[in-house]
């Protein structure tokens, strides 16, 4: 489990959390929504440690995150980053190897199992047939599919996950989230896709003013009377086959892009 309690961050004078509180519960996927700058990926990283709340607790199982000693906290939190770049001359079966870091001695070099471990990630993520290839000449989607496979490789408590289906395909964001949510570990992850969120996630958080707007179940926070507020637009809701879809419309008044 990881909880956020009252955590808050700026960038110089300008908030972007405020006083946010959160849970990531075990077993289950929560999903951070919310319109651009509304402070998703600002909280992520207030959750696994890469920022550090000026004020506010985040807690690991119940240990004070700020707490944790590096390799500690690698074996308990596996993270996704949005991709960037590929300046890096390690092969892709290499980069998957590091996930393995946090599991070995000081001086231990990975080791057969470790190997086994690594290609079974990224069997897992279907990029088994990458493992030889340079990381750096890889495609977006597939740099992607690899960072995950390494995430994976850690064999962490918690993975969280910032826009993991960026880059990728229709069929590899299903499949990438349907294998986050088959992992029944505790995950958090950054989504703009509100469709991909009502199929694979849990939870919600949703985000916006720098606070938090609803949380709750998908069915509590995709309710068009608290997401149209906050997003701006139309949206309908319709319920096919025990699956929950949401339709999007300009409202009438908007003016089109680019207009004055």
């Amino acid at each position: 489990m990881i909880e956020a309690a009252g955590v808050s961050w700026r960038y110089g004078a300008n908030p972007v959390i405020d006083g946010v509180s959160v849970t990531a519960r075990p077993g289950r996927v929560l999903g951070l929504i919310g319109p651009n700058g509304s402070g998703k990926t600002t909280l992520l990283r207030l959750l696994y440690g890469a920022l550090r709340a000026p004020a506010g607790t985040v807690t690991v199982d119940g240990d004070p995150l700020a707490g944790l000693g590096a390799r500690e906290a690698a074996r308990r939190l596996a993270v996704v980053v949005q991709e960037t770049g590929g300046e890096t001359a390690l092969t892709v079966g290499e980069l998957v190897l590091l996930g393995r870091g946090p599991h070995l001695g000081t001086f231990q070099r990975t080791g057969r199992a470790d190997r086994e471990i690594a290609v079974a990630c990224l069997d897992r993520v279907g990029a088994a047939h990458l493992g030889a290839r340079p990381f750096a000449g890889l495609s977006g989607g597939e740099r992607q599919r690899v960072l995950i496979a390494r995430a994976l490789a850690q064999q962490a408590t918690h993975l969280l996950l910032d826009e993991p289906t960026n880059h990728l395909d229709i069929r590899y964001q299903h499949e990438i989230l349907r294998l986050v949510r088959s992992l029944r570990t505790c995950a958090v992850v950054v989504l703009h896709d509100l469709n991909l969120a009502a199929r694979y996630c849990d939870d919600l958080v949703l985000l916006g003013d720098g606070g938090v707007v609803a949380a709750g179940t998908v069915d509590e926070v995709l309710d068009p009377a608290v997401l149209e507020p906050v997003y701006g637009i139309g949206i309908r809701r319709l319920d096919l086959d025990g699956a929950l879809h949401l339709l999007f419309h300009p409202h009438e008044a908007a003016l089109p892009i680019g207009s004055k």
